[in-house]
Protein backbone atom coordinates (compact mmCIF):
# COMPACT_ATOMS: atom_id res chain seq x y z
CA UNK A 1 0.00 0.00 0.00
CA UNK A 2 1.07 3.68 -1.10
CA UNK A 3 0.68 5.17 2.77
CA UNK A 4 0.66 2.55 5.66
CA UNK A 5 -1.57 5.02 7.59
CA UNK A 6 -4.18 5.43 4.94
CA UNK A 7 -6.89 4.17 6.98
CA UNK A 8 -6.16 5.85 9.83
CA UNK A 9 -5.46 9.57 8.74
CA UNK A 10 -8.25 9.77 6.14
CA UNK A 11 -12.01 9.41 6.88
CA UNK A 12 -14.41 7.44 4.51
CA UNK A 13 -15.96 9.80 2.32
CA UNK A 14 -18.25 8.75 -0.60
CA UNK A 15 -18.94 10.44 -4.37
CA UNK A 16 -21.18 13.66 -3.23
CA UNK A 17 -24.93 13.57 -4.31
CA UNK A 18 -26.27 16.74 -6.14
CA UNK A 19 -29.16 18.10 -3.66
CA UNK A 20 -32.53 16.75 -3.60
CA UNK A 21 -34.07 19.61 -4.79
CA UNK A 22 -32.26 19.96 -8.09
CA UNK A 23 -31.91 16.37 -8.89
CA UNK A 24 -35.62 15.67 -9.15
CA UNK A 25 -35.96 18.47 -11.46
CA UNK A 26 -34.18 15.84 -13.88
CA UNK A 27 -33.05 12.18 -15.43
CA UNK A 28 -29.38 12.86 -15.06
CA UNK A 29 -26.99 10.95 -12.52
CA UNK A 30 -27.76 12.05 -8.86
CA UNK A 31 -24.48 12.71 -8.30
CA UNK A 32 -21.83 15.45 -8.48
CA UNK A 33 -20.36 15.74 -11.72
CA UNK A 34 -16.98 15.73 -11.76
CA UNK A 35 -16.48 15.34 -7.83
CA UNK A 36 -15.73 11.83 -7.66
CA UNK A 37 -11.94 12.36 -9.46
CA UNK A 38 -10.06 14.62 -6.56
CA UNK A 39 -11.18 12.65 -3.86
CA UNK A 40 -10.67 8.96 -5.20
CA UNK A 41 -6.99 8.94 -5.04
CA UNK A 42 -7.02 9.07 -0.88
CA UNK A 43 -9.67 6.92 -0.99
CA UNK A 44 -7.88 4.91 -2.02
CA UNK A 45 -5.49 5.37 -0.32
CA UNK A 46 -7.39 3.62 3.18
CA UNK A 47 -7.19 0.14 1.49
CA UNK A 48 -4.48 -1.78 3.78
CA UNK A 49 -3.72 -4.14 0.95
CA UNK A 50 -4.51 -6.72 3.48
CA UNK A 51 -2.36 -10.47 3.46
CA UNK A 52 -5.77 -11.73 2.90
CA UNK A 53 -7.84 -9.54 0.90
CA UNK A 54 -11.44 -10.95 1.86
CA UNK A 55 -12.54 -8.11 -0.94
CA UNK A 56 -11.81 -10.80 -3.53
CA UNK A 57 -14.03 -13.47 -1.72
CA UNK A 58 -16.70 -11.24 -1.63
CA UNK A 59 -16.65 -10.01 -5.49
CA UNK A 60 -18.65 -12.54 -7.72
CA UNK A 61 -15.74 -11.09 -10.28
CA UNK A 62 -12.73 -11.64 -8.48
CA UNK A 63 -11.52 -8.21 -8.67
CA UNK A 64 -8.02 -7.47 -8.28
CA UNK A 65 -9.51 -4.45 -5.80
CA UNK A 66 -6.23 -3.91 -3.61
CA UNK A 67 -4.33 -3.99 -6.75
CA UNK A 68 -5.72 -1.13 -8.31
CA UNK A 69 -6.80 1.06 -5.07
CA UNK A 70 -2.43 0.95 -4.83
CA UNK A 71 -2.53 1.73 -8.28
CA UNK A 72 -5.08 4.78 -8.37
CA UNK A 73 -3.10 5.95 -5.22
CA UNK A 74 -0.45 6.50 -7.02
CA UNK A 75 -2.23 8.09 -9.76
CA UNK A 76 -1.17 5.53 -12.44
CA UNK A 77 -4.69 5.11 -14.05
CA UNK A 78 -3.54 3.46 -17.25
CA UNK A 79 -2.24 0.00 -15.08
CA UNK A 80 -5.45 0.33 -12.67
CA UNK A 81 -7.81 0.55 -15.81
CA UNK A 82 -5.51 -2.64 -16.91
CA UNK A 83 -6.02 -4.50 -13.70
CA UNK A 84 -9.43 -3.92 -13.54
CA UNK A 85 -11.00 -4.66 -17.21
CA UNK A 86 -8.87 -7.75 -16.43
CA UNK A 87 -11.79 -9.12 -14.61
CA UNK A 88 -14.80 -7.18 -15.11
CA UNK A 89 -16.03 -6.33 -19.19
CA UNK A 90 -18.19 -3.41 -17.87
CA UNK A 91 -17.12 -1.59 -14.84
CA UNK A 92 -18.71 2.01 -15.52
CA UNK A 93 -21.92 -0.43 -14.77
CA UNK A 94 -20.83 -2.32 -11.73
CA UNK A 95 -19.42 0.82 -10.56
CA UNK A 96 -22.95 2.39 -10.35
CA UNK A 97 -25.35 -0.48 -9.93
CA UNK A 98 -23.87 -3.28 -7.94
CA UNK A 99 -24.68 -2.92 -4.07
CA UNK A 100 -20.85 -3.67 -3.24
CA UNK A 101 -20.37 -6.70 -0.92
CA UNK A 102 -16.99 -6.18 -1.97
CA UNK A 103 -16.99 -3.55 0.76
CA UNK A 104 -19.21 -5.87 3.29
CA UNK A 105 -15.84 -7.86 2.93
CA UNK A 106 -13.42 -5.29 3.84
CA UNK A 107 -11.39 -6.16 6.17
CA UNK A 108 -11.01 -2.33 7.40
CA UNK A 109 -15.25 -3.06 7.73
CA UNK A 110 -14.38 -5.05 10.89
CA UNK A 111 -14.27 -1.88 12.95
CA UNK A 112 -14.18 1.10 10.57
CA UNK A 113 -16.16 2.30 7.57
CA UNK A 114 -15.59 -0.12 4.58
CA UNK A 115 -13.14 1.78 1.65
CA UNK A 116 -15.18 2.92 -0.96
CA UNK A 117 -14.01 0.18 -3.40
CA UNK A 118 -17.12 0.76 -5.75
CA UNK A 119 -16.44 4.50 -6.32
CA UNK A 120 -12.83 4.18 -7.04
CA UNK A 121 -14.09 1.31 -9.09
CA UNK A 122 -16.54 3.92 -10.68
CA UNK A 123 -13.40 6.43 -10.72
CA UNK A 124 -11.16 3.98 -12.73
CA UNK A 125 -13.95 3.51 -15.53
CA UNK A 126 -14.58 7.20 -16.07
CA UNK A 127 -11.02 8.01 -16.17
CA UNK A 128 -10.19 4.84 -18.45
CA UNK A 129 -12.92 6.44 -20.98
CA UNK A 130 -11.88 10.47 -20.30
CA UNK A 131 -8.18 8.92 -21.13
CA UNK A 132 -9.17 7.00 -24.14
CA UNK A 133 -7.78 3.70 -23.02
CA UNK A 134 -10.86 1.66 -23.96
CA UNK A 135 -9.87 1.34 -27.79
CA UNK A 136 -11.65 -2.28 -29.84
CA UNK A 137 -9.69 -4.98 -29.00
CA UNK A 138 -10.86 -7.33 -32.15
CA UNK A 139 -9.79 -10.83 -32.35
CA UNK A 140 -6.21 -11.36 -34.19
CA UNK A 141 -8.10 -14.01 -36.38
CA UNK A 142 -11.28 -15.78 -36.73
CA UNK A 143 -12.06 -19.00 -35.13
CA UNK A 144 -15.01 -19.65 -38.32
CA UNK A 145 -16.96 -20.83 -35.51
CA UNK A 146 -20.24 -18.84 -35.18
CA UNK A 147 -22.33 -17.88 -31.69
CA UNK A 148 -25.87 -16.86 -31.33
CA UNK A 149 -26.59 -15.01 -27.68
CA UNK A 150 -29.99 -14.28 -26.71
CA UNK A 151 -30.75 -11.49 -24.55
CA UNK A 152 -28.61 -8.58 -24.29
CA UNK A 153 -28.19 -7.67 -20.40
CA UNK A 154 -25.47 -7.55 -18.55
CA UNK A 155 -24.90 -11.52 -18.63
CA UNK A 156 -25.06 -11.64 -22.17
CA UNK A 157 -23.27 -8.57 -22.95
CA UNK A 158 -20.13 -10.36 -20.90
CA UNK A 159 -20.56 -13.78 -22.69
CA UNK A 160 -20.79 -11.94 -26.60
CA UNK A 161 -17.48 -9.57 -26.10
CA UNK A 162 -15.74 -12.05 -24.43
CA UNK A 163 -16.35 -14.85 -27.21
CA UNK A 164 -16.16 -12.16 -30.08
CA UNK A 165 -12.22 -11.39 -28.52
CA UNK A 166 -11.65 -15.14 -28.33
CA UNK A 167 -12.34 -14.85 -32.96
CA UNK A 168 -15.73 -16.53 -32.91
CA UNK A 169 -18.46 -14.52 -34.73
CA UNK A 170 -21.12 -13.84 -32.60
CA UNK A 171 -24.72 -12.71 -33.12
CA UNK A 172 -26.62 -11.15 -30.07
CA UNK A 173 -30.55 -10.99 -30.60
CA UNK A 174 -32.36 -8.55 -28.42
CA UNK A 175 -36.22 -8.42 -28.54
CA UNK A 176 -36.66 -4.87 -27.46
CA UNK A 177 -35.48 -2.04 -30.58
CA UNK A 178 -32.61 -1.41 -28.22
CA UNK A 179 -29.97 -3.43 -26.93
CA UNK A 180 -29.27 -3.72 -23.19
CA UNK A 181 -31.94 -5.58 -21.26
CA UNK A 182 -32.79 -3.97 -17.88
CA UNK A 183 -29.84 -1.68 -18.03
CA UNK A 184 -31.72 -0.02 -21.37
CA UNK A 185 -35.43 0.00 -19.90
CA UNK A 186 -35.36 -1.50 -16.04
CA UNK A 187 -32.86 0.70 -14.73
CA UNK A 188 -33.55 4.70 -14.47
CA UNK A 189 -31.39 7.10 -15.94
CA UNK A 190 -30.88 8.61 -12.73
CA UNK A 191 -29.33 5.49 -11.44
CA UNK A 192 -27.03 5.18 -14.45
CA UNK A 193 -27.13 7.62 -17.44
CA UNK A 194 -27.11 5.58 -20.76
CA UNK A 195 -24.17 6.97 -22.79
CA UNK A 196 -22.65 4.50 -20.62
CA UNK A 197 -24.02 1.94 -22.49
CA UNK A 198 -23.96 3.47 -25.36
CA UNK A 199 -20.26 3.38 -25.20
CA UNK A 200 -19.83 -0.17 -24.55
CA UNK A 201 -22.05 -1.44 -27.41
CA UNK A 202 -20.22 0.79 -29.79
CA UNK A 203 -17.16 -0.49 -28.61
CA UNK A 204 -18.34 -4.38 -28.88
CA UNK A 205 -20.08 -3.19 -32.54
CA UNK A 206 -16.29 -2.00 -33.56
CA UNK A 207 -14.37 -5.53 -32.16
CA UNK A 208 -17.38 -6.64 -34.23
CA UNK A 209 -20.04 -8.00 -31.93
CA UNK A 210 -23.40 -8.39 -34.05
CA UNK A 211 -26.63 -6.76 -32.47
CA UNK A 212 -29.83 -7.46 -33.90
CA UNK A 213 -32.73 -5.93 -32.34
CA UNK A 214 -36.34 -6.02 -32.55
CA UNK A 215 -35.74 -9.67 -32.74
CA UNK A 216 -38.05 -12.19 -30.27
CA UNK A 217 -35.91 -15.97 -30.85
CA UNK A 218 -38.92 -18.27 -30.63
CA UNK A 219 -41.29 -16.32 -32.69
CA UNK A 220 -39.05 -14.30 -35.14
CA UNK A 221 -36.70 -16.95 -35.58
CA UNK A 222 -37.23 -20.49 -34.31
CA UNK A 223 -35.08 -22.52 -32.25
CA UNK A 224 -34.09 -25.17 -35.02
CA UNK A 225 -32.84 -22.29 -37.43
CA UNK A 226 -30.99 -20.83 -34.83
CA UNK A 227 -29.05 -23.93 -34.03
CA UNK A 228 -28.64 -25.04 -37.75
CA UNK A 229 -27.29 -21.74 -38.13
CA UNK A 230 -24.69 -21.61 -35.02
CA UNK A 231 -22.18 -23.84 -33.41
CA UNK A 232 -23.53 -22.75 -30.08
CA UNK A 233 -26.68 -20.70 -28.22
CA UNK A 234 -25.97 -18.79 -25.19
CA UNK A 235 -29.39 -17.89 -23.33
CA UNK A 236 -29.14 -15.07 -21.52
CA UNK A 237 -33.25 -13.89 -21.53
CA UNK A 238 -32.92 -13.06 -17.75
CA UNK A 239 -35.76 -13.42 -15.30
CA UNK A 240 -38.46 -11.34 -16.37
CA UNK A 241 -41.46 -13.76 -15.05
CA UNK A 242 -42.44 -11.04 -12.58
CA UNK A 243 -44.53 -11.93 -9.66
CA UNK A 244 -47.90 -11.76 -8.62
CA UNK A 245 -50.39 -10.38 -5.79
CA UNK A 246 -53.40 -12.27 -6.24
CA UNK A 247 -55.55 -10.27 -3.86
CA UNK A 248 -59.30 -9.25 -3.65
CA UNK A 249 -59.51 -6.01 -5.94
CA UNK A 250 -56.48 -6.71 -8.45
CA UNK A 251 -58.29 -6.50 -11.28
CA UNK A 252 -58.89 -3.05 -10.84
CA UNK A 253 -57.61 -0.43 -13.28
CA UNK A 254 -54.45 1.23 -12.42
CA UNK A 255 -52.49 -1.86 -10.40
CA UNK A 256 -49.35 -2.54 -12.82
CA UNK A 257 -46.02 -4.54 -12.64
CA UNK A 258 -43.19 -2.01 -11.97
CA UNK A 259 -41.83 -3.16 -15.00
CA UNK A 260 -44.34 -2.22 -17.35
CA UNK A 261 -44.06 0.86 -15.66
CA UNK A 262 -40.08 1.71 -15.55
CA UNK A 263 -39.86 1.07 -19.04
CA UNK A 264 -42.66 4.09 -19.93
CA UNK A 265 -40.29 6.64 -17.92
CA UNK A 266 -36.72 5.27 -19.92
CA UNK A 267 -38.40 5.66 -23.18
CA UNK A 268 -39.84 9.21 -21.98
CA UNK A 269 -35.26 9.56 -21.20
CA UNK A 270 -34.73 8.28 -24.84
CA UNK A 271 -36.99 10.60 -26.48
CA UNK A 272 -39.62 8.11 -27.91
CA UNK A 273 -42.61 8.83 -26.37
CA UNK A 274 -43.31 12.68 -24.84
CA UNK A 275 -45.27 11.55 -21.31
CA UNK A 276 -45.83 7.90 -19.83
CA UNK A 277 -48.61 6.61 -20.34
CA UNK A 278 -48.67 5.47 -16.71
CA UNK A 279 -47.29 8.24 -15.19
CA UNK A 280 -47.57 8.93 -12.03
CA UNK A 281 -47.90 12.65 -12.11
CA UNK A 282 -50.43 14.06 -9.73
CA UNK A 283 -51.21 10.32 -8.39
CA UNK A 284 -51.34 8.95 -4.90
CA UNK A 285 -49.11 5.73 -5.42
CA UNK A 286 -47.87 3.04 -3.49
CA UNK A 287 -45.32 0.22 -4.57
CA UNK A 288 -45.76 -3.03 -3.14
CA UNK A 289 -42.05 -4.72 -2.66
CA UNK A 290 -39.26 -3.36 -0.80
CA UNK A 291 -36.22 -4.25 -3.05
CA UNK A 292 -34.38 -2.18 -5.58
CA UNK A 293 -36.91 -2.17 -8.55
CA UNK A 294 -39.41 -0.77 -5.93
CA UNK A 295 -36.74 1.79 -5.02
CA UNK A 296 -36.09 2.69 -8.79
CA UNK A 297 -39.95 3.51 -8.76
CA UNK A 298 -40.17 5.29 -5.75
CA UNK A 299 -37.55 7.82 -7.49
CA UNK A 300 -39.56 7.78 -11.26
CA UNK A 301 -42.52 8.54 -9.21
CA UNK A 302 -41.43 11.38 -7.42
CA UNK A 303 -39.33 12.85 -10.60
CA UNK A 304 -43.01 12.41 -12.52
CA UNK A 305 -44.86 14.57 -9.81
CA UNK A 306 -46.42 11.90 -8.00
CA UNK A 307 -48.82 13.30 -4.93
CA UNK A 308 -47.50 11.32 -3.02
CA UNK A 309 -45.65 8.17 -2.69
CA UNK A 310 -45.43 5.11 -0.13
CA UNK A 311 -43.42 1.62 -0.16
CA UNK A 312 -44.38 -0.98 1.30
CA UNK A 313 -41.81 -3.78 2.84
CA UNK A 314 -42.87 -6.99 4.45
CA UNK A 315 -39.97 -7.42 6.21
CA UNK A 316 -39.23 -5.58 9.36
CA UNK A 317 -36.75 -2.47 9.39
CA UNK A 318 -33.23 -3.69 9.60
CA UNK A 319 -30.95 -1.73 12.25
CA UNK A 320 -28.62 0.53 11.48
CA UNK A 321 -25.49 -1.92 11.93
CA UNK A 322 -24.68 -5.54 11.61
CA UNK A 323 -25.42 -8.41 13.68
CA UNK A 324 -22.62 -9.82 14.20
CA UNK A 325 -23.92 -13.04 15.50
CA UNK A 326 -26.43 -13.50 12.91
CA UNK A 327 -24.70 -11.83 9.80
CA UNK A 328 -21.16 -11.64 10.95
CA UNK A 329 -18.56 -10.19 8.93
CA UNK A 330 -17.32 -10.68 5.87
CA UNK A 331 -21.09 -11.76 4.85
CA UNK A 332 -23.28 -9.08 3.04
CA UNK A 333 -25.68 -7.92 6.33
CA UNK A 334 -29.13 -7.12 6.17
CA UNK A 335 -28.89 -3.13 7.55
CA UNK A 336 -30.86 -0.14 7.21
CA UNK A 337 -29.89 2.02 3.98
CA UNK A 338 -31.15 4.52 2.38
CA UNK A 339 -31.03 4.82 -1.26
CA UNK A 340 -30.95 8.29 -3.67
CA UNK A 341 -34.61 7.45 -4.23
CA UNK A 342 -35.35 7.01 -0.63
CA UNK A 343 -33.35 10.25 0.69
CA UNK A 344 -35.50 12.23 -1.94
CA UNK A 345 -38.69 10.65 -1.19
CA UNK A 346 -37.97 11.47 2.81
CA UNK A 347 -36.57 14.64 2.30
CA UNK A 348 -39.25 15.78 0.29
CA UNK A 349 -42.20 14.26 2.75
CA UNK A 350 -44.19 12.64 -0.17
CA UNK A 351 -45.57 10.09 1.85
CA UNK A 352 -49.13 10.59 2.85
CA UNK A 353 -48.85 11.78 5.95
CA UNK A 354 -45.94 14.55 6.38
CA UNK A 355 -44.43 13.19 9.12
CA UNK A 356 -43.85 9.77 8.07
CA UNK A 357 -41.49 7.81 6.38
CA UNK A 358 -41.80 7.29 2.99
CA UNK A 359 -41.02 3.42 3.39
CA UNK A 360 -43.48 1.35 5.39
CA UNK A 361 -41.82 -2.03 7.20
CA UNK A 362 -44.00 -5.09 8.03
CA UNK A 363 -46.25 -4.11 6.60
CA UNK A 364 -48.37 -6.58 4.15
CA UNK A 365 -51.47 -6.12 1.37
CA UNK A 366 -54.63 -7.00 2.11
CA UNK A 367 -56.34 -5.56 -0.44
CA UNK A 368 -57.55 -3.25 -2.90
CA UNK A 369 -60.73 -1.24 -3.37
CA UNK A 370 -61.88 1.06 -6.40
CA UNK A 371 -64.64 3.40 -7.52
CA UNK A 372 -67.64 2.50 -9.84
CA UNK A 373 -65.46 3.18 -12.69
CA UNK A 374 -63.03 0.17 -11.71
CA UNK A 375 -60.19 2.10 -10.87
CA UNK A 376 -58.14 1.47 -7.83
CA UNK A 377 -58.63 4.09 -5.25
CA UNK A 378 -57.43 2.92 -1.94
CA UNK A 379 -55.01 -0.06 -0.71
CA UNK A 380 -55.57 -1.74 2.30
CA UNK A 381 -52.54 -2.79 4.75
CA UNK A 382 -51.74 -4.25 7.43
CA UNK A 383 -48.99 -4.46 10.10
CA UNK A 384 -47.53 -8.05 10.10
CA UNK A 385 -44.74 -9.69 12.68
CA UNK A 386 -41.64 -11.65 12.09
CA UNK A 387 -43.46 -14.57 11.13
CA UNK A 388 -45.92 -12.31 8.85
CA UNK A 389 -48.91 -12.81 11.05
CA UNK A 390 -50.93 -9.66 11.00
CA UNK A 391 -50.64 -7.45 14.04
CA UNK A 392 -54.77 -7.03 15.66
CA UNK A 393 -55.49 -3.27 15.60
CA UNK A 394 -52.92 -2.08 12.36
CA UNK A 395 -54.99 -2.43 9.68
CA UNK A 396 -54.91 1.02 7.84
CA UNK A 397 -55.98 2.46 4.26
CA UNK A 398 -53.53 3.78 1.89
CA UNK A 399 -54.88 6.44 -0.56
CA UNK A 400 -53.69 4.77 -4.04
CA UNK A 401 -54.73 6.10 -7.55
CA UNK A 402 -51.54 3.78 -8.88
CA UNK A 403 -50.29 0.91 -7.36
CA UNK A 404 -46.97 -0.47 -8.39
CA UNK A 405 -45.81 -4.37 -7.45
CA UNK A 406 -42.18 -4.91 -7.17
CA UNK A 407 -42.32 -7.82 -5.72
CA UNK A 408 -39.01 -9.79 -8.02
CA UNK A 409 -38.96 -12.23 -10.16
CA UNK A 410 -39.06 -16.42 -10.86
CA UNK A 411 -37.41 -17.00 -13.86
CA UNK A 412 -37.42 -16.62 -18.08
CA UNK A 413 -41.27 -15.88 -19.08
CA UNK A 414 -42.57 -19.04 -20.38
CA UNK A 415 -45.10 -19.19 -23.43
CA UNK A 416 -46.76 -21.86 -24.95
CA UNK A 417 -44.72 -23.28 -27.81
CA UNK A 418 -41.96 -20.59 -27.35
CA UNK A 419 -38.42 -20.94 -27.35
CA UNK A 420 -38.10 -22.94 -23.87
CA UNK A 421 -40.65 -25.16 -25.19
CA UNK A 422 -38.98 -25.46 -28.91
CA UNK A 423 -35.43 -26.27 -27.88
CA UNK A 424 -37.31 -28.74 -25.21
CA UNK A 425 -34.98 -27.11 -22.17
CA UNK A 426 -35.27 -28.52 -18.51
CA UNK A 427 -36.43 -26.36 -16.31
CA UNK A 428 -35.87 -26.55 -12.35
CA UNK A 429 -38.32 -26.20 -10.00
CA UNK A 430 -37.95 -22.63 -9.16
CA UNK A 431 -38.69 -21.60 -12.47
CA UNK A 432 -34.79 -21.05 -13.97
CA UNK A 433 -33.33 -22.98 -16.53
CA UNK A 434 -31.66 -26.20 -15.75
CA UNK A 435 -27.74 -26.31 -16.37
CA UNK A 436 -24.65 -28.37 -15.27
CA UNK A 437 -21.46 -27.40 -13.96
CA UNK A 438 -20.12 -26.11 -17.13
CA UNK A 439 -23.38 -23.72 -18.40
CA UNK A 440 -24.67 -26.69 -20.17
CA UNK A 441 -28.37 -27.42 -20.47
CA UNK A 442 -30.18 -30.72 -21.42
CA UNK A 443 -29.39 -29.64 -25.58
CA UNK A 444 -26.15 -30.18 -26.66
CA UNK A 445 -24.57 -26.59 -27.68
CA UNK A 446 -27.07 -24.60 -25.99
CA UNK A 447 -25.83 -22.74 -22.96
CA UNK A 448 -27.50 -20.73 -20.05
CA UNK A 449 -26.52 -17.90 -18.42
CA UNK A 450 -27.09 -15.17 -15.92
CA UNK A 451 -30.12 -14.73 -14.10
CA UNK A 452 -32.46 -16.83 -16.61
CA UNK A 453 -30.19 -19.91 -14.13
CA UNK A 454 -29.55 -18.62 -11.20
CA UNK A 455 -32.09 -16.62 -10.79
CA UNK A 456 -32.75 -13.01 -10.02
CA UNK A 457 -29.29 -11.83 -9.08
CA UNK A 458 -27.11 -8.74 -8.86
CA UNK A 459 -25.46 -7.08 -12.17
CA UNK A 460 -21.99 -8.14 -10.83
CA UNK A 461 -22.83 -11.84 -10.75
CA UNK A 462 -24.89 -11.60 -13.96
CA UNK A 463 -21.21 -10.35 -15.32
CA UNK A 464 -19.64 -13.09 -13.73
CA UNK A 465 -21.94 -15.82 -15.08
CA UNK A 466 -21.42 -14.21 -18.38
CA UNK A 467 -17.74 -14.38 -18.51
CA UNK A 468 -17.41 -18.09 -17.32
CA UNK A 469 -20.29 -19.13 -19.82
CA UNK A 470 -17.69 -17.28 -22.91
CA UNK A 471 -14.95 -19.31 -21.45
CA UNK A 472 -17.07 -23.08 -21.02
CA UNK A 473 -18.39 -21.89 -24.82
CA UNK A 474 -15.05 -21.39 -25.96
CA UNK A 475 -14.10 -24.86 -24.44
CA UNK A 476 -16.55 -26.55 -26.31
CA UNK A 477 -16.10 -25.30 -29.19
CA UNK A 478 -12.13 -25.33 -29.48
CA UNK A 479 -11.10 -27.88 -26.67
CA UNK A 480 -9.25 -25.24 -24.66
CA UNK A 481 -9.92 -21.55 -23.63
CA UNK A 482 -7.16 -18.74 -22.91
CA UNK A 483 -10.54 -16.70 -21.72
CA UNK A 484 -10.33 -15.61 -18.30
CA UNK A 485 -13.29 -16.99 -16.12
CA UNK A 486 -14.05 -15.34 -12.86
CA UNK A 487 -12.16 -16.77 -9.80
CA UNK A 488 -13.88 -17.95 -6.48
CA UNK A 489 -16.89 -19.50 -7.30
CA UNK A 490 -16.02 -20.33 -10.75
CA UNK A 491 -12.23 -21.32 -10.02
CA UNK A 492 -12.58 -24.79 -11.26
CA UNK A 493 -11.57 -26.72 -14.06
CA UNK A 494 -13.91 -27.20 -17.17
CA UNK A 495 -14.27 -30.21 -19.34
CA UNK A 496 -14.43 -30.14 -23.32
Amino acid sequence: MADPKGFLNTARREWPRRSVGERVKDWDEVYVPGALLPIVEQQADRCMDCGIPFCHDACPLGNLIPDWNELVSRADWRAAADRLHATNNFPEFTGRLCPAPCESGCVLAINQPAVTIKNVEAAIADRSWQDGLNAPRPPDRHSGRTVAVVGSGPAGLAAAQQLTRAGHTVVVYERDDRAGGLMRYGIPAFKMEKHHLERRLAQMRDEGTVFRTSVTVGRDIGADELRGRYDAVVLAVGATAWRELDLPGRELDGIHQAMEYLPFANHVCEGDIDTSPLSAAGKHVVIVGGGDTGADCLGTAVREGAASVTQLDIYERPGDLRDELAEPWPTYPKIYRLSPAHEEADELRVSPAADADARLFAASTLRFTGDAAGRVRALHVTEVDAERRPRPGTARTLPADLVLLALGFSGPERTRGGLVDQLGLDVEDRGTLARDADFTTNVPGVFATGDAARGQSLIVWAIAEGRATAAAVDRWLTGETRLAAPIGPYDRPMTA
